[in-house]
């Protein structure tokens, strides 16, 4: 590192003399607990694009400006069937107990279907859990969205995850349902894509009047990869999270942080 560098960022630092004992924009204190392994690509996605924002918004200076992630890849089933047991959640509550216990600050479920069981999840643990559906909500009323197709597992469409009040909802019918779960289910086994399949069904309901796509299962957006107007929701509960960590941040900044 050059003379002119090391001095630049003692200068952030206020004046410190010690750059590595230098106060960081995100305290140890500040801990994210990420539920994931649901699918595993889609928790890896997730925090390497949580890393990237966090450096685009030029939050980081040095590796000390990071929050503390922990990631807690569980192997759960993939909630894909039109119903879930008790029996299914029950590694999804024995992962966010974890973290419960770990002492994060909040978690972040790397999972759609799962925010179907929010409310009942959040009354099991102490720690906050990021809602994906408001927060998904809140993106469509600030971009004046009113026509959405939402895609998903079975359970995400039929339970209306992301319905909304005065936005008209588009659903893929049974036929269409089924080639979905078979591409999600075989990119979680083997890795294939088969994003021509997934980007006919939205180019289908695309013309028929949905302005735009909610990829309604962290899977999706990797399997399309831009090839459509969409909504991200990795994206949306990246950001989201970003928020949350702001908030913290502001309410630790008292003299004696």
């Amino acid at each position: 590192m050059s003379r002119t560098t090391l001095w630049q960022r003692k200068e952030r630092y206020s004046g410190s003399n010690n750059f590595f004992l230098a106060k960081p924009i995100f305290s140890t204190r500040s801990k994210i607990g990420i539920l994931g392994g649901i699918g595993p690509e889609a928790t890896a996605h997730f925090y390497t694009l949580l890393i990237r924002k966090l450096q685009r918004k030029g939050l980081i200076k040095c590796n000390m400006d990071f929050p503390q992630i922990i990631v807690n890849s569980i192997p759960a089933p993939e909630l894909i069937r039109a119903e879930v047991s008790g029996k299914e959640l029950r590694p999804y509550v024995k992962g966010l107990r974890e973290l419960d216990e770990f002492g994060v600050d909040f978690i972040v479920m790397v999972c759609n279907t799962i925010h179907l069981f929010h409310n009942r999840l959040q009354k099991r643990m102490k720690t906050p859990i990021l809602d994906l559906k408001e927060e998904v909500r809140k993106f469509l009323m600030l971009k004046d969205i009113k026509s959405v197709l939402v895609l998903g597992t079975p359970l995400t469409v039929r339970k209306g995850l992301y319905e909304f009040e005065n936005i008209a909802t588009y659903k893929p019918d049974e036929r269409e349902m089924k080639q979905l779960v078979e591409v999600i289910f075989n990119f979680n086994k083997e890795g294939k894509t088969y994003p021509a399949k997934v980007k006919t069904l939205c180019d289908k309901y695309l013309g028929k009047g949905a302005e735009t796509v909610i990829l309604g299962c962290t899977e999706l957006a990797l399997i399309l990869d831009r090839q459509v107007p969409a909504i991200d929701t990795i994206d949306v509960l990246a950001e989201a999270t970003i928020a949350r960590l702001n908030e913290k941040r502001i309410q630790k900044s008292d003299p004696m942080y």
